[in-house]
């Protein structure tokens, strides 16, 4: 038995919807995903720091882990004083002195 011409229309419609959906999303031309290239912000004077190390951030970019100054004053390039009294080279505020107790300060 045939279906009456009114439930086979609403069905091609869909159909028809469904094809055009999927020619526009392959013409869409996908974004190529570039990998974090590793650049490096500016590295405090190291011989002014007891710790040494570093992390990549969200950014891509190589920052310099929070440390202990030999002289208890900020180096240059220091964001904030962690509550432990280390000082962060973070160059955004979210996560910064997470492992040290937070943010003492900012600089």
């Amino acid at each position: 038995m045939k279906k009456p011409a009114q439930f086979r229309i609403p069905a091609l419609r869909r159909i028809a919807g469904l094809l055009g959906l999927s020619l526009a999303l392959l013409a869409t031309p996908l974004e190529a995903k570039t990998p974090h290239t590793h650049r490096h912000a500016s590295a405090p004077a190291q011989e002014q720091l007891l710790e040494h190390g570093s992390y990549t951030n969200s950014d891509g970019v190589e920052v310099h882990s929070p440390a202990h100054t030999r002289s208890g004053k900020a180096p240059a390039g220091a964001s904030a004083r962690c509550r432990d009294g280390s000082y962060s080279f973070s160059q955004h505020r979210r996560g910064t002195c997470s492992h040290h107790g937070g943010v003492a300060a900012w600089l």
